[in-house]
């Protein structure tokens, strides 16, 4: 029979099948929902202090976190209930079909020596100024934002709904909205995004080991893996992308990071960021190799996963 925990796993399951499956869906999409109310929030909550965006942050994963407790509540003696709700959520928040069919379409356009449409697509995927880029760049582009992607929207969101439910998945999804919203670095967030970016940075920690120590598992190359991670990934910005982008990059014998552009115009801002990996500089056929590695990443999570979604919770003592 199916029990609560089970129906956990269960619903984890169901809902990344209906990633794989549907992607995400093209119109009322929830998080889209979320990101217009977190924006109609901030012209209320905005001032430019680390105060302010702590609580607009705390509102809104908050609200996130206790409708998905509600919601896990209102289950809990209904475990088909609870796996159904818990799949719908999963779906909601899991991004990897959609990262596929995007990167996909790089590499298509690479392969067939479209640089223009390439540069134009892999705008879709990353937030750096792609338009004077050379084929290399736009593969690495795509390679580097399939791996972070791989732990941000499909990794990271199984850890927290494998350990805590829909209010985790839900939470996490909310943290990671806010952090695209108003975690970047630029003179208008640089104060009130602070919350933002270090909670997704603290929520996206498991997923992201986790996912560069399958990269290293399930890539041709383990032993590249462990020495680009262990030599590399602490240099990179980020210290979640790192990881997992160098654990990528030794997994597919190729190199990554580099000079990066954010941004157009007097507001452009140059990052240096540290190679990754001792390979040659990606070529168009690397980004499928990258999205067969993802695919593999994203279902070896998944089976790690559910067993400990599926664990017996111990009632509480009264």
């Amino acid at each position: 029979m199916l029990n609560g925990s089970r129906g956990r796993a269960v619903g984890l399951a169901l809902g990344y099948g209906l990633d794989r499956a549907l992607a995400d869906p093209a119109r009322w999409h929830p998080v889209a929902g979320f990101g217009t109310l977190a924006a109609r929030l901030e012209q209320t909550t905005y001032a430019d202090r680390r105060s302010a965006g702590v609580v607009h942050v705390a509102l809104l994963v908050g609200a996130g976190v206790a409708v998905g407790a509600a919601a896990e509540h209102g289950a809990r003696h209904r475990p088909v209930a609870q796996a159904l709700l818990t799949a719908a959520a999963t779906w909601t928040v899991l991004g990897g079909t959609t990262l596929d069919r995007e990167a996909a379409a790089v590499g298509r356009l690479l392969e067939e020596g479209r640089l223009p449409e390439a540069r134009t697509q892999v705008a879709r995927l990353v937030g750096r100024d792609t338009r004077t880029l050379e084929v290399a760049e736009v593969a690495r582009a795509a390679l580097e934002s399939v791996a972070e992607n791989t732990s941000d929207a499909v990794v990271a969101p199984l850890v927290l709904g494998a350990l805590v439910g829909v209010p985790g998945l839900l939470g996490y999804r909310a943290a990671n909205t806010l952090d695209a919203m108003v975690g970047h670095r630029s003179a208008r967030y640089a104060r009130f995004g602070w919350a933002a970016a270090r909670l997704d940075d603290l929520l996206n920690l498991p997923g992201a080991r986790l996912t560069a120590a399958l990269a290293t598992v399930l890539g041709a190359d383990p032993a590249a893996s462990v020495r680009a991670w262990r030599r590399d990934a602490g240099a990179h910005p980020s210290p979640n992308a790192g990881p997992v982008e160098a654990a990528f990059a030794g997994a597919l014998g190729v190199r990554l990071g580099g000079r990066t552009v954010y941004g157009t115009g007097p507001e452009a801002r140059v990052e240096l960021r540290p190679p990754l990996g001792e390979g040659p500089a990606p070529a168009p056929h690397d980004v499928a190799r990258g999205r067969r590695l993802a695919a593999r990443v994203g279902l070896g999570s998944l089976i790690v996963l559910a067993p400990i979604a599926a664990r017996p919770v111990r009632p509480r003592r009264r």
